[in-house]
């Protein structure tokens, strides 16, 4: 079933925010080419499990969210040398020749209802263009949200065999609407050329008002590289997908998630790679924890092409569980169209081990404590990949304040 466009979404307002960033006609066919194709698009797919669909997108009022000349933020942006963190218009005076090409090679502006309804309305942007043979590791963006909808697009191009490190924080602002909902929506684009390696972290802690959907997807050259950092503790509902196509012989991706959720949160969260090409590694990694009702839904993919001769591919996902009403469930897939292929995947959902608790209270520790010191060991194993100190810094700091509320 397609969605019904908005319709107090029109032609005029899209070319407004157009103009208001002095873009190309190019781009602006792009909007609204987006905004025509809104009547005939599906919702994203939402992963499903035998017998249950966990997320229904449908359900949510998109048109009482969106004003689409109301976006208000903070976005702070901190470089690098010799890599250029800019702006969307300063981005569109500087490289608009390299954007045209890039824009949207990656992530279908019109993939679905709510990566077109981004592409239109998009006001928050930021492009990160990281020369040929720049190495570069503290490039970082905040974004605040401060309206009732932001829609943020942020594109990264690493030429041959550049390197850049990325840390986005995603969070609300102190001058958000006092509405009772907001929506954020984010798509990142990140493209590495040969021999490039591209590392990206998004820490995403929006108030739980937020309905939060995001797309990230990377494509890799030759003996490129990238790889996802993934935080999920904020909003009301999370619907995220992770994605790198290895596109190059010896190209290589990581994909590490960590999610903590209580009272009503929900998320549904995808990670997912193609291995298009020979001598090919991936390695996803997710671990989350689940308290009072919270919800949680994941999927893994791993698909391995028939040219992607010695592919190595592997997958594990853990969910442990603090409340018997708390929910989660986890389908890691395995997609193998080549003979030549080591490959695993793992799941596993369960709550707190009682011999461990046992152990830890007859020494005299109080329950609480015992079981949030079993909280922060249980994502040893995933900050322990987070290779940014400061990422895992943040987020181990995250974890222990959502364990003293």
């Amino acid at each position: 079933m397609s969605t019904q466009v908005h319709a107090n979404l029109t032609e005029e307002q899209v070319t407004e925010i157009s103009d208001q960033f002095d873009e190309p006609e190019w781009l602006l066919e792009t909007r609204l080419d987006a905004l025509d194709a809104l009547s005939e698009l599906e919702m994203p797919a939402v992963i499903q499990t035998p017998g249950r669909e966990w997320t229904n997108l449908d359900a949510l009022d998109y048109e009482s969210f969106v004003d689409p000349l109301e976006m208000a933020q903070e976005k702070d942006r901190v470089d690098a040398e010799g890599v250029d963190v800019l702006s969307w218009s300063e981005a569109l005076s500087e490289h608009g020749d390299l954007i045209e090409e890039r824009f949207g090679s990656v992530v279908d502006p019109q993939r679905n209802y709510l990566t077109a309804l981004s592409t239109a309305l998009f006001s928050a942007g930021t492009v990160v263009y990281v020369p040929e043979g720049v190495d570069a590791e503290d490039v970082k963006i905040r974004t605040r949200m401060n309206s009732r909808a932001l829609f943020n697009y942020t594109l990264v191009i690493a030429e041959e065999s550049a390197s850049v490190t990325i840390l986005e924080r995603q969070e609300t602002g102190d001058d958000a609407s006092e509405e009772d909902a907001r929506y954020y929506s984010g798509v990142v684009e990140a493209v590495a050329g040969e021999n490039a390696h591209v590392q990206y972290g998004a820490l995403q802690n929006l108030d739980e008002d937020t309905y939060n959907f995001q797309v990230k997807r990377g494509h890799t050259g030759q003996y490129g590289t990238v790889n996802w950092i993934e935080g999920n503790i904020g909003s009301r509902l999370t619907k995220t997908s992770v994605e790198t196509r290895l596109l190059g012989d010896s190209s290589e991706s990581k994909i590490v998630g960590a999610f903590f959720g209580h009272e009503d949160q929900h998320f549904d969260l995808g990670s997912r790679v193609w291995h298009e090409a020979e001598h090919t590694t991936a390695d996803l990694v997710t671990r989350g924890v689940l308290d009072d009702t919270a919800r949680s839904v994941y999927e893994g993919v791993q698909d391995v092409g028939r040219e992607a001769w010695d592919t190595n591919s592997y997958q594990r996902e853990n969910t442990l569980m603090l409340s018997d009403e708390s929910e989660a469930d986890a389908s890691p897939k395995l997609i193998i169209n080549n003979h030549d292929t080591e490959a695993s995947h793992s799941a596993t959902v369960g709550q707190v081990d009682a011999e461990e608790m046992f152990y830890m209270t007859s020494r005299s520790i109080p329950e609480q404590v015992a079981e949030n010191m079993l909280v922060e060991g249980f994502f040893e194993p995933v900050l322990s990949e987070v290779a940014v100190d400061e990422f895992r810094e943040d987020l181990d700091d995250l974890i222990a304040r959502r364990l003293r509320e």
